[in-house]
């Protein structure tokens, strides 16, 4: 069977006629209406149609009647159905359905009962929203007005014609103003009112029956008689209207009041129109033809509210916070299942048609904004990390954590989770966005940490700290976290970075070296002093004090923990030299026995000490062997086999370096250039490689002598 043909009604029916409308009542009104003498006084005309109105009305009054008790009973059972939120109840047919079929076939509006209405008649059954009643009085004097129009009677009167042409205009206003607050009080109200939308429905039919003529429309003028008044035009602006009255009734705090007011206005926005369009599917709907395609229209209309109210909040000063809650709504929350998406309100609420609810201009300019308040939240966040190692950490002295053998600073992890965090949040509302952030983000972490290493070197070079070496290696470790977790976890080219962080590196390596010196210094100005010869305790005070700074070393990461063990060791090394070979008197047999074993055992604790700690720089272990050895040789030819030795070892040491070691050994000149002259050949037959530099970074004395 055809569904449709199931929908068809029996009967059609007007407004509910008021009981008070007795037959006797209406027979009176009328005869006293024929009797009257204004009634006379007019054409023949007038006085046929009255006769045919009263034999129509008897015969419209009985079929209102018998048609009455069918309509409020399919009105009832209609307005139970339409308190029904559940999905099956918009497949049963109501009267709203049959309403739908009615307004179809009707070509003709309802018959006048009794004398034509005046003015004020009409205007108070509009004002009580009677409205099919009102529409066939003022259909009445619309056609009353053209028929004496164009039987010429108002040609010596054409004010009079103004005059009932303006009535009709007005009322017809009025009736479209009624239609509008209709349909606006549909959604204030708690149920829909059947009834009443069931006859707005049926009048605008009639409407489009009674004026065919779609070609032409009021316009300016006083003659609009016959024209179309396009209620239904009317009545999808009257929808866009509350649709824009329901988006700006919704509360919102302000700022001051609450800091999440926009999270909390979202949400009640949709809070608010999801119960709208709940109610739309499951009751207006139903009282509505399905030409009139009523769900897309209020999703139309809320789109085109929404759209016009985000456009007046962006142009608001929103902050950071604000704006990514406004991008998130749009882009993720808007059209899923939290909102229009949702489950409850298909297939009728469609959302595949719907245009950008923010035009490609406002959806930049948002993003752009985004960036720009971004730019203050990440640095903001940097100078919060910067200020939580200076208090938390340096201030009061607290030693780095120790993890897998390494010293652990979060600094690291904290940069990347501030940059990963925002990278998220970004990527959720649009690729472009996620791009974007990244490279604010590495802009900022670009400037921060030359400013992380000011803070900290200024903080380690004003005090002598205990814990400046291990926050040294810490932060070097961090370094090396930071860049491996930039170029894996963001692909980010990081060779700029790089630069920045070894320059960093280098000036953190300088300070650590300088503080070493500071520390290591007056120990080696003792080497060879008479304190020094004569003292019988173990010498390794200066390896005490060379190993307090290098063991933090073994909690860095290869290979910087290397390159800084081969820089101290050679460091020791060339100063403790640098510190023998200076000028001084001449030392008889026994003090050059005593200073060439305490030379060979420091030498060996300073070398045992750093091959404990992991240096690869065993190279340096024989210069001051070799240098110890020729101060303790007594025998002639065994100082120029030493000498040789040490040419051979150390091919950068030059003549000056040769010279001074052999004077300190107390030779004069003559046999001291005798033995240079022996080992040049060595010196000269040896290139130095790359990195093995020693004596050519130890400044040589000039050593003079006197005859």
């Amino acid at each position: 069977m055809n569904r449709n043909a199931e929908l068809v009604p029996k009967s059609v029916t007007s407004e509910p006629v008021s009981q008070n409308n007795s037959a006797s009542e209406e027979k009176m009104e009328v005869t006293s209406e024929l009797s009257s003498p204004a009634f006379h006084r007019g054409d023949t005309g007038l006085i046929e149609r009255g006769i045919k109105a009263m034999s129509s009305i008897r015969k419209s009054k009985r079929s209102l009647n018998k048609e009455k008790g069918k309509e409020d009973t399919g009105i009832w059972k209609g307005k139970l159905l339409s308190l029904r939120f559940s999905k099956n109840s918009e497949n049963k047919p109501t009267i709203c359905n049959g309403v739908e079929k009615a307004g179809e076939k009707t070509e003709e509006a309802e018959p006048i009962l009794g004398k034509p209405l005046s003015v004020m008649e009409i205007n108070e059954l509009i004002q009580k929203r009677q409205l099919l009643e009102a529409f066939a009085s003022i259909k009445y004097l619309e056609d009353e007005t053209i028929a004496e129009r164009d039987a010429g009677k108002y040609v010596d009167n054409p004010q009079e014609f103004v005059r009932k042409s303006k009535d009709v205009d007005l009322l017809y206003n009025s009736l479209t103003n009624v239609i509008q607050s209709i349909v606006v009080e549909t959604l204030e109200q708690p149920t829909v009112e059947v009834t009443m939308l069931t006859s707005l429905v049926t009048l605008i039919a009639r409407e489009e029956a009674a004026h065919p003529n779609t070609a032409s429309a009021a316009g300016p003028g006083s003659d609009l008689l016959g024209t179309p008044r396009k209620w239904k035009e009317e009545w999808r602006k009257a929808i866009n209207e509350s649709a824009k009255k329901r988006v700006l009734r919704v509360p919102m705090a302000s700022k001051e009041e609450d800091s999440s007011w926009l999270d909390l206005h979202f949400g009640f926005l949709q809070k608010h129109l999801s119960e709208d369009l709940v109610k739309i599917k499951f009751s207006v709907k139903k009282c509505y033809p399905e030409e009139y395609q009523v769900c897309d229209a209020y999703v139309e209309a809320f789109h085109k509210a929404i759209a016009s109210h985000l456009q007046a909040l962006s142009h608001r000063l929103l902050e950071f916070n604000e704006l990514h809650t406004m991008l998130d709504w749009v882009a993720n929350t808007y059209l899923s299942e939290l909102f229009l998406g949702h489950p409850d309100l298909k297939p009728e609420v469609k959302t595949e048609n719907l245009s950008l609810l923010l035009t490609p201009a406002d959806w930049d300019k948002l993003k752009n904004n985004y960036i720009a308040s971004a730019k203050g939240k990440i640095r903001s966040y940097f100078e919060k990390i910067l200020r939580m190692e200076a208090t938390e950490k340096w201030e009061k002295e607290d030693h780095p954590e120790v993890k897998e053998n390494l010293y652990y600073s979060s600094l690291s992890f904290d940069i990347q989770v501030i940059i990963g965090e925002h990278m998220k949040i970004s990527r959720a509302i649009s690729r472009s966005l996620e791009i974007k952030m990244l490279e604010l983000c590495l802009t900022e972490l670009h400037e921060f940490i030359p400013r992380f290493g000011e803070e900290f070197s200024a903080w380690s070079t004003a005090q002598d700290s205990p814990i400046f070496a291990p926050y040294f290696a810490a932060y070097i470790n961090s370094f090396h976290d930071l860049v491996s977790g930039l170029e894996t976890v963001f692909k980010v080219n990081t060779e700029e970075l790089q630069k920045t962080l070894a320059a960093l590196t280098r000036n953190f390596t300088n300070i650590f070296l300088n503080k070493l010196r500071t520390k290591a210094q007056p120990l080696f100005k003792k080497i060879l002093t008479k304190d020094w010869i004569l003292a019988t305790e173990r010498p390794d005070s200066l390896a005490s004090a060379v190993s307090q700074f290098s063991k933090h070393l073994q909690h860095m990461r290869q290979p910087k923990r290397q390159e800084l063990l081969h820089d101290i060791h050679k460091y020791v090394v060339r100063e403790y030299i640098a510190q023998v070979i200076r000028p001084r008197r001449k030392m008889n047999k026994e003090t050059r026995q005593i200073v060439s074993e305490k030379m060979s055992q420091e030498a060996r604790i300073l070398n045992d000490m750093f091959i404990d700690q992991g240096s690869d720089s065993g190279w340096l272990h024989p210069a001051i062997h070799h240098i110890a050895n020729i101060i303790g040789e007594d025998r002639k030819d065994k100082i120029e086999e030493h000498v040789k030795e040490l040419c051979e070892d150390y091919p950068d040491i030059s003549k000056n370096h040769i010279l001074a070691v052999l004077a300190l050994r107390g030779l004069g000149h003559t046999r001291r250039m005798a033995i240079f002259r022996q080992s040049y050949h060595a010196l000269k037959s040896t290139d130095a490689g790359e990195g093995s530099t020693l004596f050519a970074e130890i400044d040589a004395p000039v050593i003079i002598s006197c005859f």
